[in-house]
């Protein structure tokens, strides 16, 4: 037994290193003084940094990310919270399937799914178009709303909301007062991680874009495609460090495990 958690303590190091390694070429990468991308970084120097902002289609890009990324990260706290007190708080008939039906994003590959949308939206004339990505993002985003708010929900004393109720709060009151301030550590968890989930997503976005309408993780992998050049290493730093910002405050909030946790039962 022992030897099988030492392996198992070996092999999560190992991924661990496997996935950082791209994190370690390229932040580093983007300080370099040369006008080519170099690893090591020849010198030091913060060019690359100051001329994104001599890039209009990058500056235009993040700012299309950030309204995005804003209004999925609103819209599935709002849905994904309702859904979530509807699956804890009532006996729904098979409401371990429609769980596992709205949580299924989180399963589906991308690639998958951001065909699916296509075909699904390009009757409805939405493919294309920024209600159309704001659909798809919202969709990606709703389950990690529901998981962590359904953790939040699972340790909730319903018999708060009742005492509420016998001293004379109606629904809305009982839920402002009592339920609402129990699971905001949830909604606000959710929030961000739907927001970082939406901020950097590119597969989803390939199959939603127009011409007209660019986010920045789309920005990046056009200017990867013409040529690569340190300003692509200082972009995506960028982007790398308002993600770990972004999940050292969900750890601090609630907790990145309790994502992918179980969920109420």
């Amino acid at each position: 037994m022992k030897a099988l958690g030492k392996f198992r303590v070996i092999l999560a190091v190992l991924g661990i290193i496997y996935i950082l390694i791209p994190l370690v070429a390229v932040v580093p990468a983007s300080f370099t003084s040369a006008n080519y991308p170099s690893f090591p970084p020849k010198g030091f120097s913060l060019q690359w940094y100051t001329k994104i902002l001599e890039r209009s289609e990058f500056i235009e890009a993040f700012y299309n990310s950030l309204q995005f990324a804003f209004l999925a990260a609103f819209f599935a706290v709002l849905f994904g919270t309702l859904g979530a007190l509807a699956i804890a708080k009532y006996d729904i008939p098979g409401k371990h399937y429609i769980t596992s039906i709205l949580t299924a994003p989180l399963s589906v590959p991308q690639l998958v799914l951001g065909i699916a949308l296509l075909i699904y939206f390009t009757p409805m004339m939405l493919a294309g178009t920024s209600t159309g990505f704001l659909i798809a993002h919202t969709i990606i985003c709703i389950p990690y709303v529901i998981r962590l708010v359904l953790t939040g929900l699972s340790g909730f004393d319903y018999n708060l909301e009742k005492a509420a109720a016998i001293l004379g709060a109606n629904p809305f009151i009982a839920f402002w007062k009592v339920t609402l301030p129990l699971i905001r550590p949830a909604m606000i968890s959710g929030g961000l991680f739907a927001f970082l989930t939406s901020f950097d997503n590119v597969t989803i976005s390939l199959f939603m874009i127009s011409p007209n309408m660019r986010t920045l993780p789309i920005e990046i992998f056009s200017t990867m495609q013409d040529a690569y050049n340190p300003i692509v290493a200082s972009v995506s730093s960028v982007v790398i460090f308002i993600s770990v910002i972004l999940i050292v405050i969900l750890e601090k909030i609630h907790g990145v495990g309790k994502v992918f946790g179980g969920t109420q039962h």
